[in-house]
């Protein structure tokens, strides 16, 4: 049986510790069946609750708790931790909240933290807030772990892997090992992968941190970020942040996202294969093209990737040889959408360089590869690189 503690948080993860990743995902963070009751309850939509006498209990202000985030929280949980006690989870607003949550929680003036240099493009925003505050920021590229070199002193390390958009892979547990041993903390982003392709807590990590309006929900429609944490006083300080910022989910798309959940492993494991098929074809193309993914055999990061993931997510990278070239080409395809963002159903595909904010080549290509069948897929986008060849 699974309960609450004073917060309202799950004090175990109940039957769907258990079992595979399809069952976990369908069954976690559901409350005990209750005769005549949903499966999953509806979202609460409350600012605040009756709450006489002393303010005990689970919930008393819709800013700091509700009954929708705490079967959310405890789904994620369940598939980042599974059967593991003392993590706690707490769902945010957006991927970015998340990651701002961490950042700003953990590290004060005269702290130093380590950051990728070919990370998430909202990063060099949050590196310009960080410096403001008196914090010192270092970077380094995510390949050959090369974050390694400019630890020494830092407070917090902070791992993307894969790295978005340039799909490099580095080793968490060495990174872990040496960063603890020199003091430091280490929070990972496995927006790109989800629970269900590593496991950055079982790798040692002491966050794992994600966008959760990527492929954890898979459709797009809404916005939301995680922190998992098994460090009582870390988790303490950003669930602190959150109360402060009020950086919280609406109970809607928490309960969206819980409802998406369900569907996650079916989601992964066939994402995951039109990407495998996807990248071959790219590989086989007449044209050189660079392709990334890690889970290609041949491709650079391959070796550890296969260490440390369990599947290699659904993004793949390659490079046009011109802006023009990369923009006829999306012009071309017919199944995928022109769009941001990455994880969804629908598979979709952007040149990246347009934002501005990453250092990839003009004609580099970022594609979210969908759930529509591999063969339509391949077919699409090898008739889109004949006719951008023109």
């Amino acid at each position: 049986m699974s309960g609450t503690d004073a917060q309202g948080r799950s004090s175990s993860q109940g039957p769907a510790s258990g079992g595979g990743d399809g069952t976990r995902a369908v069954r976690a963070g559901l409350p005990e069946p209750v005769k005549h009751e949903p499966a999953l309850p509806g979202p609460v939509f409350a600012a605040h609750y009756h709450l006489p006498g002393e303010p005990t209990g689970p919930y008393n202000y819709g800013r700091d708790e509700n009954p929708t985030w705490t079967h959310l929280e405890r789904a994620i949980g369940a598939l980042e931790a599974p059967g593991e006690d003392g993590v706690e989870t707490l769902a945010f607003a957006s991927g970015m909240a998340a990651i701002s949550s961490v950042l700003f929680s953990q590290l004060r003036a005269g702290d130093a933290v380590v950051l990728p240099s070919d990370g998430y493009q909202a990063l060099p925003l949050a590196r310009a807030q960080l410096e403001a505050y008196g914090i010192g920021v270092r970077t380094a590229p995510t390949g050959g772990d090369a974050q390694l070199g400019v630890l020494d002193g830092a407070k917090l390390l902070w791992i993307e892997t894969p790295s978005n958009p340039g799909l490099d892979v580095c080793d968490i547990r060495r990174l872990v090992e040496e960063a603890h041993a020199r003091g430091a903390l280490v929070a990972v982003d496995n927006t790109l992968v989800t629970p269900l392709g590593q496991r950055p807590l079982e790798l040692g990590a002491d966050f794992s941190v994600a966008s959760g309006t990527k492929q954890l929900t898979g459709h797009g429609d809404l916005l939301l970020g995680y922190v998992t944490g098994r460090d009582a006083e870390a988790m303490a300080a950003v669930r602190r942040w959150r109360k402060i910022v009020g950086a919280i989910p609406g109970p809607m798309e928490a309960w969206l996202a819980h409802r998406s959940i369900a569907t996650l492993q079916l989601r992964v494991e066939r994402q995951n294969a039109n990407a495998v098929a996807v990248a071959e074809a790219l590989r086989d193309w007449p044209e050189e093209l660079g392709v990334r993914y890690p889970g290609l055999p041949g491709d650079p990061s391959y070796k550890i990737a296969s260490q440390q993931m369990r599947r290699f997510g659904c993004v793949v990278s390659f490079t046009l040889p011109t802006r023009a070239r990369a923009e006829r080409f999306l012009h071309a395809l017919r199944l995928v959408d022109d769009a941001t963002s990455f994880g969804g159903v629908r598979s979709t595909a952007e040149r990246r360089g347009r934002w501005g904010g990453d250092a990839v080549p003009e004609g580099f290509i970022r594609m979210s590869v969908g759930a529509e069948d591999p063969e339509d897929l391949v077919a699409d986008v090898l008739r889109a690189l004949d006719e951008s060849a023109q």
